[in-house]
């Protein structure tokens, strides 16, 4: 029988009621330690097992190399710290090596949709059991793929984050300078949710990295680029699924651009087919020359192939692989995001088995370049085809897009009108994501007029990443003015000596700061930034209006803003 949990010992202890588990639950024998409140609390999650957990074995799909840690991987500590209750572990890829979900000596870890079908990998049992709702989201780990083929594959959310976001501390590597800690959940809101708990710089992670991410939401109208030339493999069920989603994503205001793939192929070429394949060799180097024979094919072969290499050979193609960046690079100045197929085809359980390095290279066609090349990504859920086999798309872009991405993947999930996973339950349209905190510096800006929330402007703040922090009144110094001839109708805010003055109501806004520029260079004359005076004695940057542009302006201070104005108006007109 196959096994989406894998068993930490030979046999499960029982359950409450004397009877034994079922062979995917894991019933933990030691106490996890959680706490009662947090942001994740009454939430349930598994971990891939090359994840460590306290006291209990960590095999990586291979019984000769298991060992008891004495503390739990930091990712896990932090989430068990916001409250999540942990399950158990899950099966693998042995080693997280391949991307079908296979090789295991547990057995084959099944589709959760039709079980004839490869669940993907290297992290298999992690997207199973959140398909099929057994755990609420869970952890994998992503070299090649490995988070974002089983969610692609089993219409669930694969969220392979920027390097160095979370600790890999406590987790075996596959290739430890591009691995990452991936999270598989039903929703993106809750893999964004579980990320924020799961993310910080962590200095005993030698790869961890301080990473303010860009909280700059895609404009509008924003561009996403499509490989000129695609490959499904003969799978005509694929293509038609992804044309599908390039229709979707014009739809939610993108214009598709051809690009060039074959740099990102070549780059994803190296992982396995160069010097760098070493350091999965390296990342199990003293259990690997003492106990290959232990290793299953054909994770022994691709493993043993390291071992040829030399160091030349290592930074050679490393310095391959800068070149190659560096080709790509312009790409970004074209496009706001990549779209690609999460997997380019299905394969059977059989199909696999028969043709295990040619199908499993194929699966990650479009998946292997990413962390080579330092994006992130996030894999969505897009189709499910007439055989109930799903099909997945990524969303790819620079180095701390992660937000970015992860709003626009909300959107999409929720224009495919499908289920979650393997289950009956729907998408939901209307939960928001979080902004992190860190995504700054910030810079407050204080709106009087066109960029009021609901006004015409507004979306030039929103598609900024800016935040409504308060609604306050100037000092009562000023005078507000409506401007002839402004299209849409604008006015202009002037100071004056305080016995000549009102208090006009206005919004005070928040924006990264690294938008702030671009904010500044739509606004028109005679308008611009100034310092304004609020009622409570504060500062804060605002508009303003040069004086000479208002000698035939209507005074409009006695209504108190420009929102009171306008109504006004409109009540007039109506």
């Amino acid at each position: 029988m196959s096994r989406p949990f894998e068993p930490a010992a030979p046999s499960h202890p029982p359950s409450p009621a004397g009877q034994e588990a079922p062979a995917w639950i894991l019933k933990l024998d030691i106490p996890v330690q959680t706490t009662a409140q947090g942001p994740l609390a009454g939430l349930r999650f598994a971990v891939k097992d090359n994840v460590d957990v306290q006291g209990l074995p960590t095999t990586a799909a291979c019984p000769a190399f298991a060992h008891t840690p004495s503390q739990s991987a930091e990712v896990v500590r932090r989430l068990l710290d916001a409250g999540a209750c942990l399950l158990g572990k899950t099966n693998l890829d042995q080693f997280a090596c391949g991307l079908n979900g296979t090789r295991s000596p547990y057995g084959a870890v099944p589709n959760a949709l039709n079980p004839s079908y490869v669940s993907g990998g290297s992290s298999s049992g992690s997207a199973h059991v959140v398909a099929t709702g057994e755990a609420d989201f869970a952890l994998g780990t992503d070299t090649a793929g490995s988070g974002r083929v089983p969610a692609g594959l089993n219409n669930i959310v694969g969220l392979k984050p920027s390097r160095g976001l979370i600790s890999t501390r406590g987790i075996l590597p596959a290739a430890q300078s591009v691995d990452v800690v991936s999270i598989f959940a039903r929703t993106v809101q809750q893999a964004w949710q579980v990320l924020l708990c799961a993310r910080g710089h962590d200095a005993a992670d030698p790869y961890s990295r301080h990473l303010s991410l860009d909280v700059r939401p895609l404009p509008a109208r924003f561009r996403f680029g499509v490989p000129a030339a695609l490959e499904f493999f003969g799978d005509a069920h694929a293509a038609a699924a992804f044309d599908q989603a390039v229709e979707r994503l014009s739809a939610l205001g993108g214009t598709a651009v051809p690009i060039d793939y074959q740099p990102l192929a070549q780059a994803a070429d190296l992982l396995y087919g160069s010097a760098l394949v070493a350091e999965r060799y390296a990342a199990i180097r003293p259990f690997f020359d003492a106990h290959a024979q232990e290793v299953i094919e054909p994770v022994r072969s691709i493993i043993e192939a390291g071992r040829r290499y030399s160091a030349a050979d290592v930074f050679e193609a490393r310095t391959r692989l800068q070149a190659l960046a560096q080709q790509v690079a312009p790409m970004w100045h074209d496009i706001d995001l990549l779209l690609v197929p999460t997997a380019p085809t299905h394969y059977t359980i059989s199909q696999m088995r028969d043709d295990p390095v040619r199908l499993n290279r194929q699966l990650g066609h479009y998946t292997n370049f990413v962390n080579l090349l330092d994006y992130a990504a996030l894999s969505v859920p897009s189709a499910l085809d007439e055989r109930g086999l799903a099909h997945g798309i990524t969303l790819i872009g620079p180095c701390g897009s992660d937000w970015r991405l992860a709003q626009l993947g909300a959107r999409y999930h929720a224009a495919t009108g499908l289920n979650q996973g393997a289950t009956s339950e729907p998408v939901s349209h209307d939960i928001p994501l979080a902004v992190p905190e860190d995504g700054g510096p910030w810079v407050q800006v204080a709106v009087v007029g066109a960029h009021l929330s609901g006004m015409p402007l507004n979306a030039q703040l929103t598609e900024r990443g800016g935040r409504l922090l308060r609604r306050v009144r100037t000092a009562a110094c000023y005078r507000l003015f409506a401007l002839p001839e402004s299209t849409p109708p604008k006015p202009g805010l002037l100071r004056v000596d305080a016995q000549q003055g009102h208090a006009i109501e206005l919004e005070v806004w928040q924006m990264p700061a690294c938008a702030y520029g671009s904010f500044v260079a739509l606004i028109p004359a005679p308008l611009g930034i100034g310092t304004l005076e609020l009622e409570d004695g504060t500062r804060v940057q605002g508009f303003l209006c040069e004086p000479q542009a208002l000698s035939s302006a209507e005074d409009i201070s006695a209504f108190g803003g420009w929102r009171a104005y306008i109504h006004n108006r409109q009540q007039a007109t109506a």
